[in-house]
């Protein structure tokens, strides 16, 4: 388990403190990284523009100079982000509680590192919006940088956790129905784990197309459980195996299937990575237990690259 930066046994129940740690531990690691001196640092003051936000004013400063300055940062920018999460119930797999941080299913993980991907654009003063769904647009709201958007934000995702997933999934039609509510341009992260009942990647691709329309730079999160999902680490005695979005079920040995199985996933995996390069999407797999350095650090190239 990669989550060195965090207690193991840290409580998933107050997700802003979680998110707050995610960020602090991948903050200080940074300085022995390529990323040296990314958080946000307070550079110069500026005189103060009639009409604008008070919020930066430093006022010890104008207790001494009857001068109104602002504070200028380092990192000032207009950044604008989307999260958009998968909440369909293959995403609920495996079956887990969601109460530590190393029990985390693929929602509860991708609920946890979209908190995070709040947690340090707000840190940033980058604007941050929300779409989660599954056969349907369950919540959506817009990019905001408010500190009372950020805790909307974190109310829902922690509601979603508690609700009873969907059955199935429609990617196509919700992931249209999210481009046409982005107009700005926008730096778009989707967690999802590509799993849908009638499989037709083409059209799939034709919705991650169209929500880089306008200019957005899309990050596909491949999110998956490299143990059970990738691997196929199953012990080897007879198990059913149940279809979690449609409900077929299969009964057999792990084992006999075990080879063609990981054989068939890797080149699943290859073919989504090839076709994300051919559309331009950056493509990151996520295996749920490797913590969230790997979704920070994404963020963070993502972001160089963007602006």
């Amino acid at each position: 388990m990669q989550f060195s930066n965090i207690h193991s046994e840290t409580s998933f129940l107050n997700l802003e403190i979680l998110a707050k740690q995610v960020v602090e531990g991948f903050i200080t690691g940074m300085h022995k990284s390529p990323f040296h001196g990314f958080s946000v640092e307070f550079a110069e003051h500026r005189l103060y523009n009639k009409g604008e936000s008070t919020r930066h004013i430093d006022w010890k400063l104008y207790a001494k100079t009857e001068k109104l300055f602002v504070k200028r940062y380092e990192e000032e920018t207009n950044l604008r982000c989307q999260i958009i999460i998968d909440n369909s119930a293959s995403m609920h797999f495996p079956e887990s509680n969601n109460k530590t941080i190393t029990s985390l299913n693929k929602l509860g993980f991708s609920i946890a590192a979209a908190a995070s991907l709040v947690e340090i654009l707000k840190r940033q003063r980058d604007a941050f919006g929300m779409s989660i769904y599954s056969d349907e647009i369950g919540f959506y709201s817009p990019a905001k940088g408010s500190e009372r958007h950020k805790r909307m934000i974190f109310d829902q995702l922690k509601k979603v956790l508690e609700e009873d997933p969907k059955t199935t999934t429609d990617t196509y039609k919700v992931l249209h129905q999210i481009a046409e509510k982005i107009h700005r341009r926008s730096l778009i992260f989707l967690f999802t784990d590509m799993f849908q009942a009638d499989k037709n990647e083409e059209e799939l691709f034709m919705a991650l197309r169209h929500l880089k329309y306008n200019k957005h730079e899309v990050v596909l999160f491949h999110t998956y459980d490299g143990k059970l999902e990738y691997n196929f680490d199953f012990d080897n005695r007879p198990k059913r195996f149940i279809d979690v979005e449609t409900g077929e079920k299969i009964n057999l040995f792990a084992d006999q299937v075990k080879e063609k199985y990981q054989k068939a996933i890797e080149n699943y995996f290859n073919e989504l990575k090839l076709k994300c390069m051919q559309y331009k999407i950056e493509y990151v797999p996520v295996d749920i237990h490797h913590g969230f350095n790997q979704i920070l650090t994404a963020y963070l190239l993502s972001r160089q690259q963007f602006l």
